[in-house]
Protein backbone atom coordinates (compact mmCIF):
# COMPACT_ATOMS: atom_id res chain seq x y z
CA UNK A 1 0.00 0.00 0.00
CA UNK A 2 1.05 3.43 0.01
CA UNK A 3 2.13 6.34 2.70
CA UNK A 4 0.04 9.40 3.87
CA UNK A 5 1.69 12.67 4.89
CA UNK A 6 1.96 16.21 3.15
CA UNK A 7 2.71 19.24 3.91
CA UNK A 8 0.74 22.27 3.52
CA UNK A 9 0.62 24.11 0.29
CA UNK A 10 2.19 21.22 -1.81
CA UNK A 11 1.72 22.39 -5.34
CA UNK A 12 0.20 20.24 -8.32
CA UNK A 13 2.30 18.90 -11.30
CA UNK A 14 2.19 21.71 -13.59
CA UNK A 15 2.82 22.60 -17.69
CA UNK A 16 2.27 24.85 -19.97
CA UNK A 17 3.09 22.46 -22.58
CA UNK A 18 3.20 18.70 -22.62
CA UNK A 19 7.03 17.37 -22.43
CA UNK A 20 9.42 17.70 -24.79
CA UNK A 21 6.91 20.08 -27.26
CA UNK A 22 9.09 22.60 -26.97
CA UNK A 23 11.65 22.96 -29.31
CA UNK A 24 12.46 26.43 -29.89
CA UNK A 25 13.32 28.20 -26.72
CA UNK A 26 15.92 31.40 -26.69
CA UNK A 27 18.87 30.15 -24.48
CA UNK A 28 17.51 33.43 -22.29
CA UNK A 29 14.14 31.13 -21.30
CA UNK A 30 16.71 28.16 -21.14
CA UNK A 31 18.66 30.40 -18.02
CA UNK A 32 15.78 31.62 -16.47
CA UNK A 33 14.33 28.32 -16.01
CA UNK A 34 17.88 26.72 -14.85
CA UNK A 35 18.06 29.66 -12.46
CA UNK A 36 14.75 28.39 -10.81
CA UNK A 37 15.97 24.73 -10.62
CA UNK A 38 19.16 25.87 -8.84
CA UNK A 39 16.46 27.94 -6.45
CA UNK A 40 14.62 25.01 -5.91
CA UNK A 41 17.66 22.82 -5.43
CA UNK A 42 18.60 25.29 -2.28
CA UNK A 43 15.52 24.97 -0.91
CA UNK A 44 15.48 21.44 -1.58
CA UNK A 45 18.55 21.30 0.99
CA UNK A 46 17.05 23.24 3.68
CA UNK A 47 13.90 20.41 3.21
CA UNK A 48 11.69 22.87 2.31
CA UNK A 49 10.01 20.43 -0.13
CA UNK A 50 6.85 22.59 -0.89
CA UNK A 51 8.94 25.36 -1.77
CA UNK A 52 11.46 23.39 -3.86
CA UNK A 53 8.10 22.22 -5.67
CA UNK A 54 6.83 25.75 -6.47
CA UNK A 55 10.19 26.78 -8.27
CA UNK A 56 10.77 23.27 -10.22
CA UNK A 57 6.97 23.82 -11.56
CA UNK A 58 8.38 27.12 -13.10
CA UNK A 59 11.49 26.19 -14.44
CA UNK A 60 9.22 23.43 -15.86
CA UNK A 61 6.56 26.36 -17.14
CA UNK A 62 9.56 27.46 -18.67
CA UNK A 63 10.92 24.88 -20.22
CA UNK A 64 9.37 21.17 -19.82
CA UNK A 65 11.85 19.63 -22.11
CA UNK A 66 14.45 18.77 -19.19
CA UNK A 67 13.94 15.14 -17.62
CA UNK A 68 16.36 16.51 -14.69
CA UNK A 69 13.08 19.19 -13.56
CA UNK A 70 10.74 16.49 -13.91
CA UNK A 71 13.33 13.94 -12.20
CA UNK A 72 13.57 16.62 -9.17
CA UNK A 73 10.77 17.64 -8.72
CA UNK A 74 9.51 13.88 -8.10
CA UNK A 75 12.03 13.86 -5.48
CA UNK A 76 10.52 16.84 -4.28
CA UNK A 77 7.21 15.03 -3.96
CA UNK A 78 8.66 11.56 -2.85
CA UNK A 79 9.78 13.71 0.03
CA UNK A 80 6.26 15.28 1.16
CA UNK A 81 4.21 11.85 0.38
CA UNK A 82 2.82 13.20 -2.86
CA UNK A 83 3.32 9.38 -4.53
CA UNK A 84 0.68 9.83 -7.36
CA UNK A 85 2.58 13.22 -8.36
CA UNK A 86 5.97 11.57 -8.05
CA UNK A 87 5.31 8.50 -10.12
CA UNK A 88 3.51 10.72 -13.17
CA UNK A 89 6.76 13.26 -13.39
CA UNK A 90 9.33 10.00 -12.84
CA UNK A 91 7.15 8.71 -15.87
CA UNK A 92 7.78 11.92 -17.74
CA UNK A 93 11.60 12.51 -17.14
CA UNK A 94 11.52 9.23 -18.55
CA UNK A 95 9.67 9.82 -21.88
CA UNK A 96 12.14 12.68 -22.46
CA UNK A 97 15.09 10.54 -21.81
CA UNK A 98 15.30 6.86 -21.43
CA UNK A 99 18.93 6.69 -20.11
CA UNK A 100 17.89 9.35 -16.90
CA UNK A 101 18.78 6.26 -14.16
CA UNK A 102 17.69 8.59 -11.49
CA UNK A 103 13.88 8.80 -12.77
CA UNK A 104 13.82 4.96 -12.20
CA UNK A 105 14.83 5.21 -9.04
CA UNK A 106 12.10 7.83 -8.26
CA UNK A 107 9.65 5.85 -10.47
CA UNK A 108 10.38 2.40 -8.64
CA UNK A 109 10.59 4.25 -4.78
CA UNK A 110 6.76 5.66 -5.76
CA UNK A 111 5.29 2.09 -6.92
CA UNK A 112 7.20 0.73 -3.53
CA UNK A 113 5.21 3.31 -1.41
CA UNK A 114 2.23 2.22 -3.25
CA UNK A 115 2.43 -1.10 -3.05
CA UNK A 116 2.94 -2.13 -6.65
CA UNK A 117 6.63 -3.98 -6.11
CA UNK A 118 6.29 -6.07 -9.44
CA UNK A 119 6.67 -2.81 -11.41
CA UNK A 120 9.33 -0.96 -9.09
CA UNK A 121 11.72 -4.25 -9.59
CA UNK A 122 10.92 -3.89 -12.81
CA UNK A 123 12.63 -0.59 -12.39
CA UNK A 124 15.39 -1.54 -10.02
CA UNK A 125 16.39 -4.16 -12.60
CA UNK A 126 16.37 -1.47 -15.08
CA UNK A 127 19.55 0.63 -12.74
CA UNK A 128 21.04 -2.45 -12.43
CA UNK A 129 21.85 -3.25 -15.70
CA UNK A 130 22.67 -0.11 -16.65
CA UNK A 131 25.23 0.00 -13.70
CA UNK A 132 26.18 -3.95 -13.21
CA UNK A 133 28.47 -2.52 -10.77
CA UNK A 134 26.02 -0.54 -8.57
CA UNK A 135 25.83 -1.48 -5.40
CA UNK A 136 22.73 0.09 -3.96
CA UNK A 137 20.63 -0.70 -7.23
CA UNK A 138 21.95 -4.12 -6.14
CA UNK A 139 20.66 -4.16 -2.78
CA UNK A 140 17.38 -2.56 -3.51
CA UNK A 141 16.58 -4.75 -6.38
CA UNK A 142 17.27 -7.52 -4.00
CA UNK A 143 15.04 -6.43 -1.30
CA UNK A 144 12.77 -5.47 -3.36
CA UNK A 145 12.95 -8.99 -5.49
CA UNK A 146 12.78 -10.75 -1.82
CA UNK A 147 9.09 -8.78 -1.09
CA UNK A 148 7.68 -9.88 -4.42
CA UNK A 149 8.67 -13.59 -3.82
CA UNK A 150 7.19 -13.37 -0.40
CA UNK A 151 3.76 -12.20 -1.77
CA UNK A 152 3.62 -14.72 -4.57
CA UNK A 153 4.89 -17.67 -1.82
CA UNK A 154 1.37 -16.18 0.23
CA UNK A 155 -0.51 -16.06 -2.35
CA UNK A 156 -0.10 -19.79 -3.51
CA UNK A 157 -0.39 -21.32 0.40
CA UNK A 158 -3.21 -18.74 1.70
CA UNK A 159 -6.40 -20.94 2.35
CA UNK A 160 -8.72 -18.61 3.75
CA UNK A 161 -11.34 -21.05 5.77
CA UNK A 162 -8.51 -22.70 6.69
CA UNK A 163 -6.15 -20.47 8.09
CA UNK A 164 -5.09 -20.34 11.61
CA UNK A 165 -4.87 -17.40 13.52
CA UNK A 166 -1.41 -16.40 15.19
CA UNK A 167 -3.58 -15.42 18.03
CA UNK A 168 -4.71 -18.83 18.08
CA UNK A 169 -1.20 -20.20 18.64
CA UNK A 170 -0.20 -18.08 21.15
CA UNK A 171 0.94 -20.04 24.36
CA UNK A 172 1.18 -17.65 27.62
CA UNK A 173 1.14 -19.92 30.00
CA UNK A 174 4.83 -21.14 28.87
CA UNK A 175 5.90 -17.61 28.75
CA UNK A 176 7.71 -16.89 31.90
CA UNK A 177 8.88 -13.76 34.42
CA UNK A 178 12.14 -13.33 34.78
CA UNK A 179 12.65 -12.89 38.18
CA UNK A 180 15.13 -9.64 37.39
CA UNK A 181 12.14 -8.16 35.47
CA UNK A 182 11.18 -4.86 37.27
CA UNK A 183 8.43 -3.67 34.55
CA UNK A 184 4.57 -3.37 35.38
CA UNK A 185 2.71 -6.51 35.64
CA UNK A 186 -0.87 -7.30 34.88
CA UNK A 187 -3.10 -7.88 37.79
CA UNK A 188 -5.24 -11.24 37.05
CA UNK A 189 -4.37 -11.09 33.40
CA UNK A 190 -6.01 -7.35 33.16
CA UNK A 191 -5.18 -3.87 32.84
CA UNK A 192 -5.68 -1.41 35.96
CA UNK A 193 -4.50 2.35 36.19
CA UNK A 194 -1.77 1.41 38.76
CA UNK A 195 -0.54 -0.78 35.39
CA UNK A 196 -1.09 2.28 33.16
CA UNK A 197 0.77 4.54 35.25
CA UNK A 198 4.14 2.26 35.89
CA UNK A 199 3.96 1.32 32.00
CA UNK A 200 4.17 4.99 31.24
CA UNK A 201 6.86 5.53 33.20
CA UNK A 202 8.95 2.48 32.49
CA UNK A 203 8.44 3.55 28.74
CA UNK A 204 9.74 6.74 29.45
CA UNK A 205 12.77 5.39 30.76
CA UNK A 206 13.16 3.49 27.70
CA UNK A 207 12.25 -0.33 29.11
CA UNK A 208 10.29 -2.83 27.81
CA UNK A 209 6.96 -4.00 28.09
CA UNK A 210 7.69 -8.02 29.42
CA UNK A 211 6.71 -9.89 26.40
CA UNK A 212 4.17 -12.39 28.33
CA UNK A 213 2.18 -8.96 29.33
CA UNK A 214 2.36 -7.72 25.61
CA UNK A 215 0.82 -10.86 24.23
CA UNK A 216 -1.91 -10.86 27.09
CA UNK A 217 -2.95 -6.75 25.84
CA UNK A 218 -2.54 -7.82 22.04
CA UNK A 219 -4.74 -11.18 22.65
CA UNK A 220 -7.47 -8.74 24.92
CA UNK A 221 -7.70 -6.22 22.61
CA UNK A 222 -8.17 -8.39 19.53
CA UNK A 223 -11.50 -9.91 21.12
CA UNK A 224 -12.40 -6.43 22.35
CA UNK A 225 -12.27 -4.85 18.74
CA UNK A 226 -13.59 -8.32 17.17
CA UNK A 227 -17.16 -7.11 18.76
CA UNK A 228 -17.22 -3.76 17.55
CA UNK A 229 -19.05 -2.14 14.40
CA UNK A 230 -16.67 -0.66 11.42
CA UNK A 231 -18.16 2.60 12.73
CA UNK A 232 -18.56 2.98 16.30
CA UNK A 233 -21.21 4.86 17.50
CA UNK A 234 -20.35 7.62 20.66
CA UNK A 235 -22.60 9.09 23.28
CA UNK A 236 -21.02 12.60 24.58
CA UNK A 237 -23.35 13.96 27.25
CA UNK A 238 -24.50 17.03 27.87
CA UNK A 239 -21.92 19.64 29.31
CA UNK A 240 -19.13 16.90 29.28
CA UNK A 241 -15.50 16.93 27.21
CA UNK A 242 -14.56 14.50 24.29
CA UNK A 243 -11.19 14.72 22.56
CA UNK A 244 -10.04 13.92 19.71
CA UNK A 245 -6.32 13.13 18.53
CA UNK A 246 -4.54 12.46 15.05
CA UNK A 247 -1.62 10.69 13.93
CA UNK A 248 0.82 9.96 16.64
CA UNK A 249 3.34 8.04 14.19
CA UNK A 250 5.46 6.81 16.98
CA UNK A 251 6.25 9.92 18.65
CA UNK A 252 6.00 8.30 22.08
CA UNK A 253 6.82 11.80 24.13
CA UNK A 254 4.57 13.96 22.23
CA UNK A 255 1.40 11.31 23.01
CA UNK A 256 2.88 12.10 27.03
CA UNK A 257 2.45 15.64 26.35
CA UNK A 258 -0.78 15.18 25.00
CA UNK A 259 -2.05 13.61 28.76
CA UNK A 260 0.59 16.34 30.46
CA UNK A 261 -1.56 18.57 28.90
CA UNK A 262 -5.11 17.25 28.68
CA UNK A 263 -5.54 14.75 31.50
CA UNK A 264 -5.16 10.83 30.76
CA UNK A 265 -7.62 9.05 29.79
CA UNK A 266 -10.46 8.16 32.46
CA UNK A 267 -14.58 7.15 32.16
CA UNK A 268 -14.28 11.42 33.40
CA UNK A 269 -11.83 12.32 30.41
CA UNK A 270 -12.76 10.17 27.38
CA UNK A 271 -10.38 10.52 23.81
CA UNK A 272 -10.91 9.02 20.16
CA UNK A 273 -7.35 8.64 18.68
CA UNK A 274 -7.97 8.94 14.76
CA UNK A 275 -5.50 6.44 13.31
CA UNK A 276 -1.57 5.46 12.15
CA UNK A 277 -0.35 5.02 16.01
CA UNK A 278 2.88 3.49 14.23
CA UNK A 279 5.71 3.96 11.83
CA UNK A 280 7.94 7.13 11.20
CA UNK A 281 8.90 7.75 15.08
CA UNK A 282 11.44 5.62 16.99
CA UNK A 283 8.49 4.55 19.72
CA UNK A 284 5.43 2.64 17.86
CA UNK A 285 5.61 -0.21 20.00
CA UNK A 286 5.48 2.33 23.00
CA UNK A 287 3.07 4.40 21.34
CA UNK A 288 0.43 1.57 20.55
CA UNK A 289 0.97 -0.27 23.87
CA UNK A 290 0.14 2.52 25.66
CA UNK A 291 -3.18 3.14 23.35
CA UNK A 292 -4.00 -0.36 23.68
CA UNK A 293 -3.73 -0.31 27.89
CA UNK A 294 -6.02 2.61 28.22
CA UNK A 295 -8.72 0.85 25.45
CA UNK A 296 -8.67 -2.46 27.61
CA UNK A 297 -8.78 0.10 30.54
CA UNK A 298 -11.59 2.32 29.34
CA UNK A 299 -13.80 0.10 26.76
CA UNK A 300 -16.12 2.29 26.58
CA UNK A 301 -14.30 5.59 27.18
CA UNK A 302 -11.31 5.39 24.82
CA UNK A 303 -11.74 4.93 21.17
CA UNK A 304 -9.01 4.17 18.61
CA UNK A 305 -9.89 3.75 15.16
CA UNK A 306 -7.87 2.67 11.97
CA UNK A 307 -5.41 4.30 9.92
CA UNK A 308 -3.65 3.83 6.91
CA UNK A 309 -0.10 2.96 8.36
CA UNK A 310 -2.13 0.11 10.16
CA UNK A 311 -1.49 -2.07 7.65
CA UNK A 312 0.97 -5.01 6.55
CA UNK A 313 2.80 -3.33 3.66
CA UNK A 314 2.95 0.04 5.59
CA UNK A 315 4.72 -1.52 8.45
CA UNK A 316 6.85 -3.32 6.35
CA UNK A 317 7.84 0.18 4.61
CA UNK A 318 7.71 3.27 7.36
CA UNK A 319 9.80 0.98 10.56
CA UNK A 320 7.06 -0.47 12.63
CA UNK A 321 7.39 -4.03 11.26
CA UNK A 322 11.28 -4.14 11.79
CA UNK A 323 10.75 -2.31 15.64
CA UNK A 324 8.58 -5.05 16.63
CA UNK A 325 11.22 -7.54 15.76
CA UNK A 326 14.10 -5.92 17.13
CA UNK A 327 11.87 -5.44 20.45
CA UNK A 328 9.55 -8.91 20.64
CA UNK A 329 9.26 -11.01 17.37
CA UNK A 330 8.10 -12.11 13.89
CA UNK A 331 5.67 -13.61 15.19
CA UNK A 332 4.40 -10.75 17.09
CA UNK A 333 4.26 -8.71 14.09
CA UNK A 334 2.04 -11.00 12.96
CA UNK A 335 -0.36 -10.81 15.81
CA UNK A 336 -0.35 -6.95 15.50
CA UNK A 337 -1.41 -7.96 11.84
CA UNK A 338 -4.59 -9.38 13.09
CA UNK A 339 -5.28 -6.31 15.90
CA UNK A 340 -5.00 -3.91 13.40
CA UNK A 341 -7.36 -5.08 11.25
CA UNK A 342 -10.36 -5.69 13.07
CA UNK A 343 -9.70 -1.74 14.35
CA UNK A 344 -13.02 0.65 13.33
CA UNK A 345 -12.76 2.70 10.67
CA UNK A 346 -14.66 5.72 11.85
CA UNK A 347 -16.92 7.00 14.78
CA UNK A 348 -19.63 8.60 14.96
CA UNK A 349 -20.52 11.51 17.55
CA UNK A 350 -24.20 11.97 19.07
CA UNK A 351 -24.95 11.16 15.28
CA UNK A 352 -23.83 14.65 14.38
CA UNK A 353 -20.28 14.29 13.73
CA UNK A 354 -18.05 11.72 12.05
CA UNK A 355 -14.57 10.49 12.60
CA UNK A 356 -12.22 9.06 10.59
CA UNK A 357 -8.70 8.87 9.03
CA UNK A 358 -8.87 9.49 5.25
CA UNK A 359 -12.04 11.30 4.33
CA UNK A 360 -14.90 10.99 1.83
CA UNK A 361 -16.06 8.72 -1.02
CA UNK A 362 -15.90 8.47 -5.03
CA UNK A 363 -19.77 7.98 -4.95
CA UNK A 364 -22.89 10.51 -3.30
CA UNK A 365 -24.79 7.38 -2.28
CA UNK A 366 -22.58 6.52 0.61
CA UNK A 367 -24.63 5.99 3.88
CA UNK A 368 -23.31 5.54 7.70
CA UNK A 369 -25.20 2.21 7.27
CA UNK A 370 -23.36 1.32 4.52
CA UNK A 371 -20.27 2.09 6.20
CA UNK A 372 -21.09 -0.04 9.24
CA UNK A 373 -21.64 -2.52 6.82
CA UNK A 374 -18.24 -2.75 5.48
CA UNK A 375 -16.24 -6.45 6.35
CA UNK A 376 -12.89 -4.31 7.24
CA UNK A 377 -10.89 -7.64 8.32
CA UNK A 378 -8.42 -7.47 5.97
CA UNK A 379 -5.48 -5.45 4.10
CA UNK A 380 -6.87 -2.52 2.50
CA UNK A 381 -8.29 -2.64 -0.78
CA UNK A 382 -7.56 -0.49 -3.71
CA UNK A 383 -10.97 0.88 -4.11
CA UNK A 384 -14.28 1.41 -2.22
CA UNK A 385 -15.80 2.62 0.52
CA UNK A 386 -12.83 1.32 3.56
CA UNK A 387 -10.09 2.41 0.71
CA UNK A 388 -11.27 5.98 0.78
CA UNK A 389 -11.94 6.00 4.91
CA UNK A 390 -8.21 4.92 4.99
CA UNK A 391 -6.68 7.05 2.46
CA UNK A 392 -8.69 10.36 0.67
CA UNK A 393 -8.16 14.06 1.46
CA UNK A 394 -9.97 17.40 1.05
CA UNK A 395 -9.24 19.85 -1.60
CA UNK A 396 -10.36 23.53 -1.86
CA UNK A 397 -11.93 23.14 -4.73
CA UNK A 398 -15.40 21.59 -5.93
CA UNK A 399 -15.80 18.49 -7.65
CA UNK A 400 -13.56 15.31 -7.52
CA UNK A 401 -9.86 14.62 -8.30
CA UNK A 402 -7.63 11.88 -8.45
CA UNK A 403 -5.50 11.73 -5.38
CA UNK A 404 -1.89 13.04 -4.81
CA UNK A 405 -0.96 10.01 -3.20
CA UNK A 406 -1.77 7.86 -5.42
CA UNK A 407 -4.75 6.13 -4.36
CA UNK A 408 -8.08 7.50 -2.47
CA UNK A 409 -9.80 10.64 -3.84
CA UNK A 410 -9.52 14.36 -3.63
CA UNK A 411 -12.70 15.53 -2.53
CA UNK A 412 -14.23 19.70 -2.33
CA UNK A 413 -16.62 21.27 -0.54
CA UNK A 414 -19.73 20.03 -2.58
CA UNK A 415 -19.07 16.55 -1.93
CA UNK A 416 -18.56 17.48 1.83
CA UNK A 417 -22.01 19.27 2.36
CA UNK A 418 -23.83 16.49 0.00
CA UNK A 419 -22.50 13.89 2.20
CA UNK A 420 -23.01 15.70 5.24
CA UNK A 421 -27.11 16.35 4.26
CA UNK A 422 -27.79 12.73 3.11
CA UNK A 423 -26.78 11.97 6.31
CA UNK A 424 -27.57 14.43 8.89
CA UNK A 425 -24.34 15.09 9.88
CA UNK A 426 -22.94 18.68 11.17
CA UNK A 427 -19.17 17.99 10.08
CA UNK A 428 -16.59 15.66 9.69
CA UNK A 429 -13.20 15.60 11.72
CA UNK A 430 -10.41 13.57 9.75
CA UNK A 431 -6.53 13.22 10.31
CA UNK A 432 -4.07 11.48 8.05
CA UNK A 433 -2.12 15.34 6.90
CA UNK A 434 0.57 17.18 8.37
CA UNK A 435 -0.59 20.48 9.06
CA UNK A 436 1.62 23.72 10.31
CA UNK A 437 -0.88 24.39 12.96
CA UNK A 438 -1.66 21.14 13.90
CA UNK A 439 -5.24 21.26 12.43
CA UNK A 440 -6.62 23.05 9.22
CA UNK A 441 -10.78 23.89 9.10
CA UNK A 442 -11.64 23.43 5.77
CA UNK A 443 -14.59 23.13 3.67
CA UNK A 444 -16.61 26.24 5.49
CA UNK A 445 -16.00 25.05 8.76
CA UNK A 446 -17.53 21.20 7.32
CA UNK A 447 -13.92 19.39 7.20
CA UNK A 448 -11.35 19.70 10.04
CA UNK A 449 -8.26 17.90 9.68
CA UNK A 450 -6.15 17.31 13.11
CA UNK A 451 -2.87 16.08 13.59
CA UNK A 452 -1.02 15.17 16.42
CA UNK A 453 2.45 14.59 15.42
CA UNK A 454 4.26 17.72 16.15
CA UNK A 455 7.70 18.33 14.34
CA UNK A 456 6.82 14.71 12.03
CA UNK A 457 9.79 13.09 11.17
CA UNK A 458 11.88 15.62 12.82
CA UNK A 459 11.61 17.86 9.21
CA UNK A 460 8.03 19.28 9.07
CA UNK A 461 8.65 21.81 12.03
CA UNK A 462 4.63 21.89 12.31
CA UNK A 463 2.86 22.14 15.46
CA UNK A 464 0.54 19.21 17.23
CA UNK A 465 -3.03 19.46 18.10
CA UNK A 466 -6.16 18.10 19.43
CA UNK A 467 -9.35 18.98 19.24
CA UNK A 468 -11.83 19.33 22.13
CA UNK A 469 -15.76 18.92 21.84
CA UNK A 470 -18.40 19.64 24.73
CA UNK A 471 -21.46 17.73 24.75
CA UNK A 472 -24.71 20.01 23.88
CA UNK A 473 -23.32 22.22 21.17
CA UNK A 474 -20.17 20.24 20.26
CA UNK A 475 -18.95 22.95 18.86
CA UNK A 476 -14.58 21.66 18.15
CA UNK A 477 -11.57 23.82 20.52
CA UNK A 478 -8.07 23.20 19.45
CA UNK A 479 -5.06 22.90 21.45
CA UNK A 480 -1.85 23.30 19.64
CA UNK A 481 1.88 22.57 20.92
CA UNK A 482 5.26 22.26 20.28
CA UNK A 483 7.72 18.67 19.63
CA UNK A 484 9.09 18.28 23.27
CA UNK A 485 11.71 16.01 22.10
CA UNK A 486 13.51 14.93 18.92
CA UNK A 487 12.45 11.51 17.39
CA UNK A 488 13.95 9.59 14.97
CA UNK A 489 12.27 9.25 11.78
CA UNK A 490 12.80 5.32 10.89
CA UNK A 491 12.50 4.48 7.47
CA UNK A 492 13.14 0.84 5.63
CA UNK A 493 16.43 1.24 3.28
CA UNK A 494 14.49 -0.14 -0.17
CA UNK A 495 11.69 2.94 -0.19
CA UNK A 496 14.78 5.46 -0.11
CA UNK A 497 15.42 7.21 -3.44
CA UNK A 498 18.53 7.46 -4.63
CA UNK A 499 20.46 10.78 -4.84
Amino acid sequence: MRDGKMADNIVEPCESNPPGSVNDLSEETKKEADEFKEKANEYFKKKDYSQAITFYCEAIKLNPTVAAYYGNRSFAYLKTECFGYALTDASHALELDKTYLKAYYRRASANMALGKFKLALRDFEAVMKARPGDKDAQAKYTECSKIVRRLAFEKAIAVDDGKKSIADQINLESMSIEDDYSGPTLEDTSVTLNFMKHLMETFKSQKCLHRKYAYQILLDAKKLFANQSSLVDITVPEGKKFTVCGDIHGQFYDLMNIFDLNGLPSECNPYLFNGDFVDRGSFSVECIFTLLGFKLLYPNHFFMSRGNHESITMNQMYGFEGEVKSKFSQQMCELFTEVFQLLPLCHCINNKILVMHGGLFSDDTVTLDDIRKVERNKQPPETGIMCELLWSDPQPQCGRSPSKRGVGIQFGPDITKRFLQRNRLDYVIRSHEVKQDGYEVAHDGKCITVFSAPNYCDTMGNKGAFVTLTGGELKPNYTTYEAVVSSICVTVSCRRPHL
